[in-house]
C-alpha cells in the first residue's frame, strides 16, 4: 500500500535492563528519535521485591509491568525527541530478550500480578539469563540423545536451560501449583505484541529457536510423558499456538496501547521477533557467511546460510529464521558485557575509580586505555569466560568463570585486558565449530553497545582473524524492529528490501594486525585446552563446586 515519502516507523527493542524506542524514517531508516526507559525492578537475582524472600541461585526474573511501562515512557519520549507528529508514523516493531518466558492466564494477564502468586517466584517472568532449570536441560538432552530424537542436531546436540521446555519443566516441578494455574507460557516477545494489539500471535523466530519446533512439529507427547508424567499434555495445553511469520502483521494497534504510546488506533504492529535476529537485517547482513555478533551484556551470534548443516553446540537453526529463503543459525555468549561489568564493580580497587572521576573518565574507559598499552600476552593470563555459564558450543551453565597465571605482580588491568581476550576466544571458539561443519564465516559483523570500545574491537579482529563490520547504527534491535514494523505495515515487500533500504555498516572497520593475529594463535591455544579440559569432562570441578554452594546456602537458609 502507498504511502507518503517521509512515514515513520518505531521500533522498540526490550533488553535486560531497559527499553529503548528509536523513530526511523521509512524510506532511508533515518534515525530521527530516541528514548530509553530503565525498568523499574531491574533484574530480580536475589530477592523476591514482595515478599523480600531470597531466591536460590541461578535465578533471574523480572516483573512484566516494567516491560508495558517502557511503552507508556519511551515510545512519547521518542516521538517528541523526534519532533515528528506520531500521525505519520504507520508501524510498531518490537524485539526481546530470549528465551524470556512468562506465565500467563488465558487472557495474557501474568500471574504474578494475581494475589494468590504473588509471593510466588515460579509466577514472574523468567528471565533469558534464568539458568536455574540446568537439571532440566540435562533430563532432556539426556532422553533426547537416548531415543534419537531428529529434532537434537538441529540445536547442535544440546537444549539450553534458558529455553522453553527447561524452564517449564522446571516449573512443573518447582511449583506445580503455578503450573496448573497457568493457560498460556509465553514469550515475552509475543507477551508485549499481545499487550500491544490484544492479539496473541506467537512468532515463527522463538518457536524455533528456544521452543523446538521444527519441520511443524514440537517434541512429542509421549517424549514429554517420559519426562514427567504431569507434562504431557504441556505443548497441547500451555504452548501451542498459531504462528506468525517474521515481518507478518500481527493486528493493529489497539485503543489501550495508541492511549500508552500516543500513537494511532490501528496502526500495524508487526509479529514479535528476537533482539539478535532482527539487528542482522539493520546492519544488512541477509547473505550467506555474514556473522552478526549482537554484543551487550551477553552476545548473540546470527548468520544465514543457504544449506542445513548441524553445527555442534549452536543454539538452533530454523528455515527462514532470520530471512525468508535462507536458514537462520544462532549461536552465543551467556555473559560478555555482565562479566566486564561484575569485574569493575567488585574487583577493581579504589584507586582506579579515583583516578578515573579525576579525569572525567569511566572504570571502563581508563581500564580500557591503560590495557591498550600492553602487547599481547604481556599479562601472563588465561581466562574462561563462563562467569554466567556456557551458551555456545557446550550448551552448559554449571560452568564458571576461571582466571590462569595470577601472580603477586597481577594487576587489575592486566585482568581486565584478559577479560576482553576471553570473550573474543569464546567467539573464536563458535566461529571455529561453525567453519568446521561447513557454514563458513567470512566476515564479522558487530552490533550492540560494546562496539563503541576500540580496544574492544580490536581484540576481536585479531583474535578471529577477520575484518570485522560495525554497524550504522548504535540501536541495532530497535532499528531492525523498525524496519519489520516496516515491511508489516507494507511500506517495503519484505526484510531484504526493508535491509537494502533502511540497513547500514561501516565494512571492515577493524581489521587483524599480523603480528596480534599471531601472538593470539598462541594465547588460544591454551584457551582452547583448558575449554576442552573444564568443559568436556576432563575436570567436573566446576560443577561440583554449584553442587557444594547450593548445599551451602540451602543449609544456610534451612
Amino acid at each position: 500500500m502507498p504511502h507518503e515519502p517521509d512515514a515513520l516507523v518505531v521500533g522498540v527493542d526490550f533488553g535486560t535492563l531497559s527499553g529503548r524506542a528509536v523513530v526511523v524514517r521509512v524510506r532511508d531508516g533515518a534515525e530521527l528519535g530516541t528514548a530509553v526507559h530503565e525498568y523499574r525492578h531491574g533484574v530480580i537475582d536475589r530477592a523476591l521485591p514482595a515478599t523480600g524472600a531470597q531466591l536460590p541461585p541461578d535465578w533471574a526474573l523480572q516483573v512484566p509491568a516494567d516491560y508495558v511501562d517502557v511503552l507508556r515512557a519511551a515510545v512519547p519520549a521518542a516521538i517528541a525527541d523526534a519532533g515528528v507528529d506520531p500521525a505519520d508514523v504507520i508501524g510498531v516493531g518490537t524485539d526481546f530478550t530470549a528465551c524470556t518466558m512468562v506465565p500467563t492466564t488465558a487472557d495474557g494477564t501474568p500471574l504474578c500480578e494475581l494475589p494468590e502468586f504473588a509471593d510466588n517466584p515460579h509466577a514472574y517472568v523468567k528471565l533469558w539469563r534464568h539458568h536455574a532449570a540446568q537439571p532440566q536441560a540435562d533430563r532432556i538432552n539426556a532422553l533426547a540423545a537416548r531415543l534419537g530424537e531428529k529434532w537434537l542436531p538441529r540445536y547442535g546436540g544440546l537444549i539450553s536451560s534458558e529455553w522453553e521446555f527447561a524452564k517449564g519443566l522446571e516449573l512443573l516441578e518447582g511449583a506445580p501449583e503455578v503450573y496448573a494455574a497457568m493457560d498460556r507460557w509465553v514469550e515475552a516477545a509475543d507477551w508485549i505484541v499481545w499487550r500491544l494489539t490484544g492479539t496473541y500471535v506467537r512468532n515463527a523466530c522463538t518457536a524455533g529457536y528456544k521452543g523446538i519446533l521444527q519441520d511443524g512439529q514440537y517434541p512429542s507427547r509421549e517424549f514429554l510423558a517420559e519426562l514427567n508424567p504431569d507434562f504431557a499434555g504441556f505443548v497441547a495445553d500451555k504452548l501451542d499456538h498459531p504462528i506468525g511469520d517474521l515481518g507478518d502483521r500481527a493486528g493493529g494497534l489497539s485503543a489501550e496501547a495508541a492511549a500508552w504510546t500516543g500513537l494511532r488506533e490501528g496502526i500495524a504492529v508487526a509479529v514479535g521477533n528476537v533482539d539478535a535476529h532482527v539487528t542482522a537485517p539493520a546492519a544488512g547482513a541477509v547473505e550467506p557467511g555474514q556473522m552478526v555478533a549482537i554484543m551487550g551484556t551477553s552476545t548473540c551470534h546470527v548468520m544465514s546460510g543457504a544449506e542445513l548443516r548441524d553445527v555442534p553446540g549452536m543454539c538452533g537453526v530454523v528455515d527462514g529464521g532470520i530471512v525468508p529463503g535462507l536458514w537462520g543459525y544462532e549461536a552465543g555468549q551467556s555473559g560478555v558485557g555482565d562479566i566486564f561489568a561484575w569485574y569493575t564493580a567488585n574487583q577493581v580497587p579504589p584507586v582506579y575509580h579515583e583516578q578515573a572521576r579525576e579525569r572525567g573518565l569511566s572504570v571502563h574507559e581508563l581500564l580500557s586505555e591503560l590495557a591498550a598499552e600492553q602487547a599481547v600476552g604481556e599479562h601472563g593470563l588465561v581466562v574462561l569466560d563462563w562467569h554466567s555459564g556456557n551458551r555456545s558450543v557446550l550448551v552448559d551453565h554449571e560452568l564458571s568463570g576461571l582466571v590462569l597465571g595470577l601472580t603477586l605482580g597481577t594487576t587489575a588491568v592486566d585482568v581486565y585486558r584478559a577479560l576482553f581476550e576471553a570473550t573474543a576466544f569464546g567467539t573464536r571458539t563458535i566461529i571455529d565449530a561453525f567453519t568446521d561443519a561447513g557454514v563458513p564465516v567470512t566476515e564479522l559483523v558487530i552490533a550492540g553497545g560494546l562496539l563503541r570500545n576500540p580496544l574492544l574491537m580490536q581484540i576481536y579482529a585479531d583474535v578471529v582473524n577477520l575484518p570485522l563490520s560495525v554497524i550504522g547504527s548504535e540501536q541495532g534491535p530497535a532499528l531492525g524492529s523498525a524496519l519489520h514494523a516496516a515491511v508489516a505495515a507494507g511500506a517495503h515487500a519484505d526484510i531484504r528490501a526493508a535491509a537494502a533500504a533502511m540497513g547500514a555498516a561501516t565494512r571492515a572497520a577493524y581489521v587483524p594486525i599480523p603480528a596480534n593475529v599471531e601472538g593470539y594463535e598462541r594465547l588460544f591455544a591454551e584457551y582452547h585446552e583448558l575449554h576442552d579440559h573444564f568443559g568436556r569432562g576432563g575436570n567436573e570441578v566446576m560443577r561440583r563446586l554449584r553442587g557444594i554452594r547450593r548445599a551451602a546456602r540451602a543449609g544456610r537458609e534451612g
